[in-house]
């Protein structure tokens, strides 16, 4: 009589019972917590701030506007106020926040990785345009390349705890602009599946890449019907006034249904402000302008309000990615656009620190706790970000994955319920056994409730010592080193591949 132990039908039947004992996987501290719980700013001051902004826009108004612009705008109903200026009454602003879209999907190619933009629900991301990488293997910084990119891309692939990925280098090697935003777009398609974002160095390279786009999402105009890519624009220029190639950009992504993080970005003390309110209040009109231009081509389109409040020292003029005035003004900017409804983007974790030290983890545990607490919805350059935004860092992504899943723990709080207060747990474990490690209460919570980071260091000295008195920048760096030597994802099938090559020069 022969074992049929191993046909399907029976260790289909085995695996199901053995799914069915097992414990459910819990993650305790998933993406997409609930944030709003930091408040820098009083409903006066937000009131204060928002008042501000719309004199400012009214009165002062925007400089620079390109022709076809001031024309929509005009017609939208804003003012000509003399010396190339354009006021944008406040009725108008406050009519273009009340249409604007609050809320949209960020897809990803994998439906399983699209994620809900709006709301107080909050993400990490990537971010940057870093010009060096830090080398796995001297440790010192060089021009970032092509072949970067790729790896940074497919890094990131592994890491659930940053939801989307914005390329975070730029390729130096790759010197022409064309070349340089053809085989960015390729790399991101090929290397993840998760929701990304690009930036289209002029208007008219955005058609033919859109081509790319359509044959990724399986035909011509497949990928405006859900599309797994946003572009990073800056249409204002502090201070108070537009760039037109930025703006022809966005005229051109409109017609494609590409979703926009329209940014921000000026700097307290240099193109704004040095006052924190001060600040406030002119980057949130500069934004509030983006605001406008995009619903007065498109109503309802989706854009991302990125204001994205940015410092510098002001005893030198360098641009500081950390600090107090980082935390507090990119926290304020969260609130404030989760006040006025819109789907926000902040920008920290900006380390002004070159190594993976302990500057490195105070800017950034710091700066990005702040910001997932006031409620910012996408919270960019976040992952993998060194050297005030000049550098990327492998090592960084690994460490950084960890610190975001502490933040969606801190975040996700305490749940008080008369299960989890367990008085009567607690009398019959006193009265019992005396102690708490082998109640079934514990071991609930043991998965449930408390998150255990892949990197963190919880061994006893002698036991650290042993194994190699390892820091947690060699601990990253073995890691990346293992993703980057196993993990090799093509999410474009030969197919696609072949159809891409046969249009583009694709640079590998």
């Amino acid at each position: 009589m022969s074992d049929d132990s191993s046909s399907p039908r029976r260790s289909g039947r085995k695996a199901r019972l053995k799914q069915r004992a097992a414990p459910p996987v819990v993650n305790p501290a998933p993406p997409g917590q609930i944030g709003g719980m930091y408040r820098p700013l009083s409903e006066k001051d937000m009131q204060d701030i928002y008042a501000t902004a719309l004199r400012l826009l009214s009165d002062l108004g925007m400089g620079e506007v390109p022709d076809r612009l001031w024309d929509d705008l005009v017609t939208a109903g804003a003012r000509d106020l003399g010396n190339g200026r354009i006021g944008l009454p406040k009725s108008l602003v406050e009519d273009i926040i009340a249409g604007a879209v609050k809320r949209f999907t960020l897809y990803g190619r994998d439906p399983e990785r699209s994620i809900e933009i709006g709301g107080e629900n909050v993400y990490f991301g990537t971010g940057g345009a870093a010009v060096n990488t830090l080398d796995l293997d001297s440790g010192l910084y060089r021009p970032s390349t092509l072949r970067d990119l790729h790896d940074f891309t497919r890094l990131q692939d592994t890491l659930d705890n940053v939801a989307w990925f914005t390329r975070c280098c730029i390729a130096t090697d790759v010197p022409e602009p064309f070349d340089l935003d053809v085989t960015t777009a390729y790399a991101l398609m090929k290397n993840t599946s998760k929701p990304v974002a690009t930036a289209f160095t002029l208007a008219q390279h955005v058609d033919p890449l859109v081509a790319m786009f359509d044959i990724v999402a399986g035909g011509e105009g497949k990928f405006a019907e859900q599309p797994f890519l946003k572009t990073h624009i800056s249409p204002v220029i502090s201070p108070m006034r537009f760039g037109e190639d930025a703006v022809d950009v966005v005229y051109k992504c409109i017609e494609h249904n590409i979703p926009m993080s329209c940014i921000t970005a000026a700097q307290a003390g240099a193109t704004a402000p040095a006052t924190l309110a001060g600040f406030l209040a002119q980057s949130l009109a500069e934004t509030l302008a983006s605001l406008v231009m995009v619903n007065v081509i498109s109503p309802g389109f989706p854009m991302i309000f990125s204001n994205w409040p940015l410092v510098i020292d002001l005893r030198s003029g360098a641009f500081a990615g950390g600090g107090g005035e980082t935390t507090v003004l990119n926290a304020a900017s969260a609130q404030l656009s989760n006040w006025l409804g819109l789907p926000s983007g902040v920008a920290c974790s900006m380390t002004d620190a070159k190594a993976i030290d302990a500057q490195y983890g105070v800017e950034k545990g710091m700066t990005s706790l702040a910001a997932a607490l006031a409620g910012g919805n996408l919270i960019y350059e976040s992952s993998g970000m060194t050297a005030a935004l000049l550098g990327a860092s492998f090592e960084a992504f690994i460490l950084d994955n960890d610190m975001h899943a502490m933040t969606y723990r801190a975040m996700r709080g305490i749940e008080v319920s008369e299960e989890n207060l367990g008085y009567d747990a607690i009398c019959e474990t006193i009265l019992g056994d005396g102690h708490f490690l082998g109640s079934s209460q514990t071991h609930a919570a043991m998965e449930r409730d408390y998150h255990y980071p892949k990197f963190a260091d919880r061994e006893q000295p002698r036991t650290w010592q042993e194994a190699g008195a390892q820091s947690a920048w060699r601990r990253a760096n073995t890691r990346a080193r293992e993703i980057l030597a196993h993990h090799q994802p093509n999410y474009l099938s030969p197919d696609q591949d072949r159809k891409i090559r046969a249009i583009f020069k694709v640079l590998d």
